[in-house]
C-alpha cells in the first residue's frame, strides 16, 4: 500500500465512510493514477479535466458514474491532500434527470410468481415489501425481523442511518416458510462458499440474478433490477395515499427532494390534476372552418 493510499484510507475511515464508498473511492484513484502512470499527488486540474473527458468519451460512462468518480477525486485533493483551492476546478458533470423504471402491481405479482425457487421468491418479496436497498438486504439478519412489533430493522443503511419499516403479514408468512427450508443462523439470506452454504451475507450478484431470471420467466421486457422494486414500492405507496415525508423515512432518504421523484412516476397524482386546456371554454375543433389546404407535390 502506497503512502498516499494509506492517507486516503485513514481519512475515509475517520470520517466513517461506508465500506462500499471507501472501496469505490480507492478504485477511482487507482484508475486515475493508472491513466497517467503517475502518483495522483503529482497531478493537477488539467489532468482531472482530461480524465473526466476520457470517462465520457472513451469509456462512455453515464453522468451519474462520472459524478461518483468526481466525488472521489474531490475527496482526494480537498480532504486528503488539503488542496481546498482546487474545489472549483473539480466540477461535477451535469446529470440529466431520468425517471426510473417501475413495475405495475400486476407486473410485480407476475415477477414474484415467476421466481424459480423459494430463495429467489423470498428475496423479491422482501425487496418489494420493504423498499430495502440491495446492499441492505444482503446484510439483513434474523434478529432484524421483529415479529412482536411487526417491523424490519434496517441497521446502518446508506449514510450509516438506521430505520424501521413495517413487516407485512404476507411477508412474515413467506419468511416462515423460507425459514423452515433454509434454516438461516445469523443472516436471513446466507451465502455460498465453494458450493457450501455458510453463515455469511449472500452475494449481491445473487440478488441481481433473482430479479433478472424472474423477469425473464414472467415475460417482462423492462430492465428489472433490485432498485426497480424499491422504486415500485415507493410509487405504489404514494398511489395508496402515503405522504412524501412518510415515504422518505421508509426509504431512508436524507433529503426529501430525492423522494419527490415519485410524484413524476405516480399515475394517480399525474392524472388527478385538471389539465388547463380542459378548464377554458374552447369550442369544438369539429366546428372550425378554413382548414389549411394540403400542398400537392
Amino acid at each position: 500500500m502506497t503512502q498516499l493510499r494509506k492517507m486516503m484510507l485513514e481519512e475515509l475511515q475517520r470520517r466513517n465512510y461506508s465500506q462500499q464508498t471507501t472501496k469505490a473511492y480507492l478504485r477511482t484513484i487507482w484508475e486515475f493514477a493508472k491513466y497517467f502512470h503517475r502518483s495522483p499527488d503529482q497531478l493537477g486540474p488539467e489532468h482531472i479535466r482530461e480524465f473526466q473527458a476520457h470517462l465520457f468519451r472513451e469509456r462512455k460512462l453515464s453522468g451519474n458514474s462520472v459524478a461518483q468518480r468526481t466525488a472521489a477525486l474531490r475527496f482526494l485533493f480537498v480532504k486528503t491532500l488539503k488542496r481546498s483551492y482546487m474545489l472549483e476546478q473539480i466540477p461535477f458533470p451535469k446529470v440529466p434527470l431520468r425517471l426510473p423504471t417501475i413495475l405495475s402491481p400486476e407486473e410485480v405479482t407476475r415477477l414474484i410468481e415467476a421466481a424459480p425457487n423459494l430463495l429467489y421468491r423470498t428475496i423479491l418479496m422482501t425487496l418489494y415489501s420493504t423498499g430495502i436497498r440491495r446492499a441492505e438486504l444482503v446484510q439483513l439478519k434474523a434478529a432484524d425481523i421483529d415479529k412482536e412489533l411487526m417491523q424490519v430493522h434496517i441497521h446502518e443503511g446508506k449514510g450509516k442511518r438506521d430505520r424501521n419499516v413495517p413487516l407485512s403479514p404476507k411477508l412474515l408468512e413467506a419468511l416462515r416458510e423460507y425459514w423452515r427450508w433454509m434454516k438461516p443462523a445469523t443472516y436471513v439470506f446466507p451465502g455460498v462458499v465453494e458450493g457450501r452454504r455458510v453463515d455469511a451475507p449472500i452475494s449481491d450478484k445473487v440478488v441481481w440474478h433473482a430479479c433478472r431470471v424472474a423477469a425473464k420467466h414472467a415475460g417482462i421486457r423492462k430492465r428489472v433490477h433490485p432498485h426497480t422494486l424499491r422504486h415500485s414500492f415507493a410509487t405504489h405507496l404514494l398511489e395508496a395515499g402515503a405522504d412524501l415525508p412518510t415515504i422518505q423515512k421508509l426509504l431512508g432518504h436524507s433529503d426529501i427532494r430525492d423522494t419527490t421523484i415519485y410524484l413524476h412516476l405516480s399515475r394517480k397524482h399525474l392524472t388527478a390534476v385538471a389539465n388547463p386546456l380542459d378548464e377554458i371554454p374552447v369550442s369544438s375543433t369539429a366546428t372550425v372552418r378554413g382548414k389549411v389546404k394540403r400542398v400537392r407535390k
